[in-house]
């Protein structure tokens, strides 16, 4: 099987050259003209999973890329017209920005009436210098490390990530093939090394080609990972699964559907094994009780 470059991948370029919305008119779209595919979506996982209670403070991370811009966006309308009070932190972490990325997040937030606060790492370097050619899983551990450690610094309890519905059955998929276990990418789920903050992701049930839809209609140029290790590097595994879903949904009717409502129809009782806090448990524990019942 040949894989090409997915049609909705971050490696594409978002901008088609349209003058820029205005600020007001970004925001409206949100809830008129796409209300259906992003904002009805957003808040079903808001109230479904539970992600945002009344008081919380929510650290909101923005890499500057289509997904955090309109996770940002759809959280200020959450705070201006929802029923719960929340306070919203907007946090960025230049991990090595080329100047012309860090010009252009800024350019963009400004534009969309985000307060963003830019933090500096060597995320890059490091990542670039410990992790060989492939270094996008050890830069995405480092990055949330730092984001996590900004969002205790500023006193939230929850981080807010841009990680959509394509994110999640692709996660599922590589670990089903690539590491041989069945997890998914979860709503939300606290952090085991800094305690009393909580990964939420808001855009869970949202379809990244609705969000490309949408920055393209803004006219925003937003920046695709921006990083200049991975641009040097051969392609990720991730971009191999976004295809193979792609081409498998040209034979199988929603498969990606099914593979999202997998993570909530697994049968215990037809699997060999699983994992529970911690714990692993095997078919044969119990299987001469069930057998005589």
């Amino acid at each position: 099987m040949t894989f090409s470059a997915s049609p909705f991948s971050e490696e594409i370029s978002l901008n088609t050259n349209l003058e820029k919305k205005s600020r007001l008119e970004i925001e409206k779209s949100l809830i008129k003209k796409y209300r259906k595919d992003i904002w009805s979506k957003f808040i079903k996982a808001i109230k479904e999973y539970e992600l945002i209670g009344e008081g919380d403070k929510v650290a909101v991370a923005i890499s500057g890329g289509k997904d955090s811009l309109l996770l940002a966006k759809l959280l200020q309308e959450l705070q201006q017209h929802g029923p719960r009070s929340i306070e919203l932190e907007f946090i960025a972490m230049d991990p090595g920005y080329a100047r012309e990325n860090r010009i252009r997040l800024e350019e963009n937030c400004k534009h969309l009436g985000i307060p963003l606060q830019i933090f500096d790492t060597d995320v890059f370097a490091v990542a670039d210098k410990i992790a060989g050619e492939y270094p996008c899983y050890m830069c995405a551990r480092m990055r949330r490390g730092a984001l996590y450690a900004k969002a205790k610094e500023l006193g939230c309890n929850k981080l807010a990530l841009g990680h959509h519905f394509n994110d999640v059955i692709e996660t599922t998929m590589l670990n089903l093939l690539c590491a041989g276990s069945y997890k998914t990418m979860m709503p939300k789920l606290f952090s085991d090394n800094f305690k009393g903050i909580q990964i939420i992701r808001p855009l869970y049930l949202i379809r990244e080609e609705m969000i490309i839809r949408w920055i393209r209609w803004t006219g925003v140029e937003a920046l695709d990972c921006a990083c200049r290790v991975a641009s040097k590097k051969l392609g990720s595994q991730r971009a191999r699964i976004k295809q193979l879903i792609e081409e498998l949904g040209a034979d199988f009717r929603n498969v990606d559907i099914s593979i999202f409502r997998s993570a909530q129809n697994v049968n215990l009782d037809m699997v060999l094994g699983y994992q529970q806090r911690g714990e692993k448990h095997f078919f044969l524990e119990g299987y001469e009780d069930w057998k005589k019942n």
